[in-house]
């Protein structure tokens, strides 16, 4: 990787709002971005919102990129920064959850040297008990896999290098996981993040998320971990199991009736096959995050 290089006054700022019908919240959001970037390029990305999100948002002089439907937060984030034409690249959400005044905290610490530098939400701003047990799971397997601390795996608020940024969209999901992705594809790519504490409000209107369904589509998050940032740490202990289940069964026949049964024979069978599907699946992921200097999106 090239060594990182601090930002200079010069350079251009782009501030991304992913929003679906935020007509409630936005007007207000983005006043307070004007006024502390006053220099700085703001875009509404409209996520096929039905209430007058895209004309509340020209109306407080933001490009608008509209998508006819709403296909979902990642895919706002990516038509964002295709959009954006600053050099570092801010992401919050349009809800009022995000407290505009902390971007200039965030970009204090990317001009340190950072590549990324992420909001992480302190005690008492998870929307929710059960989210924010769920967050606490995922920063901790996070941890775990990169031999990094994840103070917050999931927060929308983030600075990042523009050019970095857009070397990961072709890996970014359309869905809600996209700040998951994000971060482990940096760390996997050996950028610089580092996290910054910020409070995050309760949101204006309706939440898009809905338990059930959304709550699957995070449990398949921390599978997503693994498989994005090391592979094999997370089919190892399978595999390992798989070998040990066999040898216990083996055992347990040999003892019981002095044979090898073909149960033993399937627990190593899957042992094996699991362990060189993540040895693939190790290389694969190192092609996914070779340096290229044309970006892929």
């Amino acid at each position: 990787m090239n060594a990182t290089t601090s930002p200079t006054p010069t350079e251009k700022i782009s501030v991304i709002l992913p929003a679906r019908n935020e007509s409630l919240a936005i007007d207000r959001t983005l006043a307070v971005i004007a006024q502390i970037l006053p220099s700085a390029e703001i875009i509404v990305v409209d996520d096929g919102s039905t209430d007058a999100t895209a004309e509340v948002a020209r109306q407080a002089s933001a490009i608008v990129v509209s998508h006819p439907y709403s296909k979902g937060n990642g895919a706002a984030i990516k038509s964002g920064a295709r959009a954006a034409s600053g050099d570092t690249l801010v992401f919050l959400d349009a809800d009022g959850q995000h407290d505009p005044a902390d971007i200039p905290r965030l970009l204090a610490r990317l001009d340190q040297g950072y590549d990324m530098v992420v909001g992480a939400r302190q005690a008492g701003s998870q929307a929710s008990l059960g989210r924010g047990l769920a967050n606490g799971i995922y920063n901790r397997l996070a941890s775990d896999m990169t031999g990094h601390r994840v103070k917050d795996l999931t927060s929308g608020f983030r600075a990042a290098r523009a050019k970095k940024f857009r070397e990961f969209l072709y890996l970014l999901p359309n869905g809600f996981s996209y700040p998951t992705t994000i971060t482990m594809a940096f760390f996997r790519a050996g950028h610089s993040v580092v996290y910054e504490p910020i409070h995050a409000a309760q949101r204006i209107g309706k939440s898009h998320i809905k338990l059930v369904r959304d709550g699957l589509r995070f449990l398949l998050i921390i599978f997503k971990i693994g498989t994005l940032y090391s592979p094999l740490k997370l089919f190892l202990p399978f595999s390992v199991l798989l070998f040990l289940a066999g040898t216990g069964w083996y055992a347990h026949t040999y003892i019981e009736q002095s044979r090898f049964t073909n149960m033993s024979a399937l627990f190593y069978t899957g042992s094996i096959v699991v362990f060189l599907m993540g040895l693939i699946s190790e290389q694969i992921t190192g092609l996914m995050y070779k340096d290229s200097s044309e970006p892929r999106d």
